[in-house]
């Protein structure tokens, strides 16, 4: 067969695939993450049958879906909103952290995969899915819970945190060792600053450049520019990723609004083929030995992750009921920790494995955390003859799609903008 005809072929198969993969993924109300990433491992090396003719092509592919999820993500903060998020949010984030990011950490230097590996599995540890999480929110009818902003604070801090954790992993990997390292990182901290004030000096001067009432010119501008500012950015060693969530931090306004309707379809498809690339670039015969130890460190992170929204709502003054409502839900990887494991892959190809057998467990895992972690909580406190916080008349959003101050008519919000402080000093 024709190399081109191959591709097509093998290309077109894969698309379809993953769109029945998504419908079935839907209709049993799972996130159709992990089983994109059960697809590449069923096509990959080692698979039940491998690709060869649009490997290389899906690898493009798969560098767009990275930087899409980026560019979309930066598209739901202004400058403003990051900054606000900065000054009310940070201890939490600092807890998050810290409990998060350790057990990665540790758990590479036990597997002898010296400092590097250590940096990238803390990452890969530290990360919720945004994505997985918005959706588990929406799906349950609590985006109107006091808890919710909390939860999306967190997500904030870790967002941003990336665009300083991405270059220094980058640069680590690269090998450039303490002293250029440091330069990454003042690099990327110089860039990321210097972003933010023209974003929040300028913003509107930016967004009017680039802003078109033609639907195809304004996808073509910011598509071009996302894509133009991504390869700066990597010849920079400053990643790809984090240029273009710094042009969608850049961009407010009616043309980010129009920018994320246009874009979110392209993002879907690419960052689809993003999950099967990475699934295709690792051998399913390498899993199975490292499930046990995925595993373990998914039982601890499942319980950091718990006590770092506990802390993060009871630092907001959300009574014990959200407090465990707000651990369960961050509980959930994806997306994020999968770029991550996807840079390191070529340096600490061990990480791959358990990267991906990990995010599996955590990414069916996180929707069940969410939905009985605090029920779960309250039946021991019964069980104890404890009296924990006692629900109000109604679920509060502990059942399915019934939460307080929230209905099912409720929407997923277009950006993620914690609340004011003092509307979080309150209890549900």
């Amino acid at each position: 067969m024709h190399d081109t005809t191959a591709l097509l072929v093998e290309f077109g198969s894969v698309i379809l695939g993953l769109g029945i993969i998504g419908r079935f993924a839907g209709r049993i109300g799972l996130s159709s993450i992990p089983l994109y990433l059960l697809a590449g491992l069923a096509f990959g090396d080692g698979g039940l049958l491998p690709l060869g003719a649009s490997e290389e092509f899906t690898a493009v592919g798969a560098e767009i879906g990275v930087i899409l999820l980026l560019l979309l993500l930066g598209l739901e903060y202004s400058a403003s909103e990051l900054v606000t998020s900065l000054k009310t949010q940070y201890p939490s984030g600092a807890v998050d952290f810290v409990l998060n990011a350790t057990p990665g950490a540790v758990a590479a230097l036990l597997l002898g995969w010296g400092p590097v590996g250590a940096v990238a599995l803390a990452g890969v540890t530290w990360i919720s899915s945004s994505g997985v999480i918005a959706k588990v929110l929406a799906d349950l009818g609590r985006l109107g819970n006091r808890e919710t902003p909390v939860i999306l604070g967190v997500l904030v801090i870790e967002d941003l945190s990336m665009a300083v954790y991405l270059p220094l992993l980058t640069a680590m990997l690269a090998g450039v060792g303490f002293a250029g390292g440091s330069i990454a990182l003042l690099v990327a901290l110089g860039t990321v600053g210097f972003v933010l004030y023209l974003a929040l000096r300028h913003g509107r001067l930016i967004s009017r450049a680039v802003s078109s009432d033609n639907p195809e010119l304004l996808l073509l501008v910011v598509l071009g520019l996302t894509v133009l500012v991504a390869g700066v950015a990597q010849q920079l060693q400053v990643s790809a990723a984090v240029g273009a969530f710094l042009v969608g931090i850049a961009l407010s306004g009616e043309v980010a609004e129009g920018a994320r309707k246009l874009l979110t379809p392209l993002r879907d498809l690419f960052a689809a083929v993003f999950f099967v690339f990475f699934g295709l670039s690792t051998n399913p015969a390498e899993i199975p030995p490292v499930l046990l130890p995925a595993a373990l460190l998914a039982i601890v992170t499942v319980f950091t992750k718990i006590a770092t929204g506990w802390y993060a709502a009871r630092r907001a003054g959300i009574g014990s009921r959200g407090r465990w409502r707000a651990g369960g839900t961050l509980v959930a990887r994806g997306e994020f920790s999968i770029v991550i494991a996807g840079l390191a892959v070529a340096t600490e190809p061990r990480i791959g494995p358990i990267a991906t057998a990990y995010v599996l467990i955590l990414v069916i895992v996180g929707p069940l955390t969410a939905r009985w972690t605090q029920p779960i909580v309250e039946k021991i406190q019964e069980w104890r003859g404890g009296s924990g916080d006692k629900p109000a008349a109604s679920s509060s959003g502990s059942g399915g799609g019934s939460g307080s101050g929230s209905s099912s008519s409720d929407t997923v919000p277009a950006a993620r903008v914690p609340l004011p402080q003092e509307e979080l000093a309150q209890t549900d």
